[in-house]
């Protein structure tokens, strides 16, 4: 098992993964406002907010999932198809996760990548690079979360 922390750049939040697989990892985050645990196993993903709702959602026709405020589920089309290695930008349907209220869209994503272990991430009009270490993880949301643990 991997353990991974994050933390906000310029917002007071925080998250921890307990990473056993590219199929299966658990974590917590932490804002100012809130406490979110979530539970990732391949095709579904719970999520709780801590003194509030709970919901689980299931991957359906999207490629990944992407939860709000959390660096882990960027890893997971860079390292299914080797994007650190190169090649062409790829798009992606995600099942996007935001909080709080919990709900779920069908949303959108870029990745593409430009070179030294490092994305480009494009979801509309927001736009960052990202940086890995060399399994996969982030490392660095560039204006956003840095990894410290």
């Amino acid at each position: 098992m991997r353990h991974l922390v994050w933390r906000g750049i310029h917002a007071p939040m925080m998250e921890i993964a307990h990473v056993e697989s590219w199929h299966r990892a658990r974590g917590t985050q932490v804002g100012v406002a809130y406490e979110l645990r979530w539970e990732f196993r391949s095709e579904r993903l719970s999520v709780e907010l801590v003194g509030g709702s709970a919901h689980e959602f299931e991957l359906a026709d999207a490629d990944f999932f992407d939860l709000l405020d959390s660096a882990f589920f960027n890893s997971l089309p860079v390292v299914r198809d080797g994007l650190l290695e190169g090649g062409e930008a790829r798009d992606y349907l995600m099942r996007y996760v935001s909080h709080p209220p919990l709900a779920a869209a069908s949303v959108r994503q870029r990745y593409e990548p430009i070179g030294d272990r490092t994305v480009r991430f494009t979801s509309g009009e927001f736009e960052r690079d990202i940086d890995f270490d060399d399994d996969g993880y982030v490392n660095l949301y560039h204006g956003y979360l840095e990894r410290i643990g």
